[in-house]
């Protein structure tokens, strides 16, 4: 299918207003902002007919871009060496695009045309941004967004959608409107250090990506979980839970996923195998909370690890175990241990994020990212929500999505990226519970 890429241009905000705000105002980027990737991330949303034409989308999406200013502005460093967001609304890349096919099922199974489906994530000259609108031969639609992540996590990224959506239908952005002070995580005096930052979100060394010659053996899949596996799934990790309360879904196909793909990758039995999964601090600090308005990130990561031997020999629920204990543990002690620690020029001395997103390969490790709980399929433009949410095609084994799936409530989709040679064993065992 071909896609054909027409007007690339440069979209600013829309104000209604007298007074235009000043751009050159700055925003410093908080320690959260910093120790995340620092690369544009895509997503595709796909709509049915009817849809609104591509200037009502635009007229919508300038207006709420005088709402959401850091989305139209530039990444600078200012004179002391802090990286900030400049607000000089200089826009974001907009492009419009059509194919003389029907969308048909070309985007249920991953392939390399998602990537026609937005801007191009490399090469990226300043923009924070980008969307593609496509237009298709049967008049359906598909939307594809890059954010750079130093910008926003995913639970405000998912505000900002819903709020594109209604600001089209309604001609006002929603409210309430979104809140931009990255400085309200203050470090306590005097601070207090209690976990080591410095070998978990920060290391010493710089990084290089990992074996990047074998990128193109990588290959990306959609695997189906109905609500019905899930809850046997659920009954047989949960049945030794020493804790009244079941595992939750995410602890349980993230636990089925890390004991299938290190099977299928067959490492060594001493080797250690960590999985990366995010944390979301607007759930987890309390004094001050977080408000969910906040715009920007607040996300570290749990680290649950295992010799592969005592993965693959004791049950699932074993693995669900290892992931809710280590998803506890950061909690808002640790989030405020955190903010200390990187507000500590003496800590900071010589030290870069371990976020490094250059990966190619990450075995015997996997990272993990839930959507599960974020609200994407709410982005609705007045005809009707988008009928499917997936994330971009991404080569980098070893990296897992989960996204509650288009076919039905309660199911979840798992787009999941491995070798090619192990991705044939992988689907092969996938739906036994063992």
């Amino acid at each position: 299918m071909e896609i054909n890429r027409g007007i690339s241009r440069l979209l600013k905000p829309t104000y209604h207003t007298p007074t235009l705000p000043p751009t050159d105002a700055f925003i410093p980027l908080s320690p959260f902002d910093t120790v995340t990737y620092q690369i544009h991330v895509g997503f595709l949303f796909a709509y049915r007919p009817p849809n609104p034409s591509n200037e009502v989308i635009e007229q919508g999406l300038r207006r709420l871009l005088a709402e959401y200013r850091e989305f139209a502005g530039r990444l600078i460093f200012d004179d002391s060496g802090r990286q900030c967001i400049l607000l000089n609304d200089e826009g974001i890349r907009f492009v419009e695009a059509t194919s003389d096919s029907p969308l048909g099922s070309l985007m249920d199974k991953p392939s390399l045309y998602y990537l026609d489906l937005h801007p191009d994530i490399t090469g990226i000259e300043e923009e924070l941004f980008q969307v593609q609108l496509t237009r298709f031969a049967c008049r359906s639609m598909v939307v594809g967004c890059t954010i750079h992540h130093a910008v926003l996590d995913a639970q405000s990224l998912s505000r900002f959608f819903i709020a594109w959506g209604q600001t089209v239908r309604n001609g006002i952005p929603v409210l309430p409107l979104p809140l931009h002070d990255r400085s309200i995580f203050i470090p306590r005096n005097p601070p207090h250090f209690q976990f080591v930052h410095s070998e978990i979100e920060y290391t010493a060394h710089h990084r290089t990506a990992k074996h990047p010659e074998q990128q193109h053996t990588i290959v990306m899949e959609r695997a189906h979980f109905s609500s019905e596996f899930l809850a046997k799934l659920k009954s047989k990790a949960s049945s030794d839970n020493p804790c009244d309360k079941p595992y939750t879904t995410f602890e349980c196909l993230t636990a089925h996923l890390w004991r299938k793909i290190t099977r299928v990758r067959k490492l060594e039995e001493e080797l250690t195998t960590t999985v990366r999964i995010p944390v979301n601090g607007r759930f987890r600090m309390r004094n001050p909370t977080v408000p969910m308005s906040y715009l920007g990130n607040v996300v570290l990561w749990a680290w649950p690890c295992s010799k592969v031997k005592g993965l693959l020999s004791k049950p699932v629920g074993h693995a669900a175990r290892l992931i809710h204990d280590a998803v506890v543990r950061v909690d808002d002690d640790y989030f405020r241990s955190f903010i200390d620690f990187s507000s500590s020029k003496e800590k900071m001395e010589g030290l870069v994020q371990s976020a490094y997103g250059g990966d190619v390969v990450l075995s015997p490790d996997l990272e993990v990212s839930s959507w599960l709980r974020i609200p994407f399929y709410d982005m609705n433009f007045g005809a009707n929500p988008p009928c499917l949410f997936v994330p971009s095609y991404e080569r980098v084994e070893g990296l897992l999505h989960l996204v509650p799936s288009f076919t039905g409530i309660g199911d979840v989709d798992a787009f999941v990226s491995l070798f090619d040679s192990d991705m044939r064993s992988f689907i092969e065992e996938l739906y036994y519970l063992d």
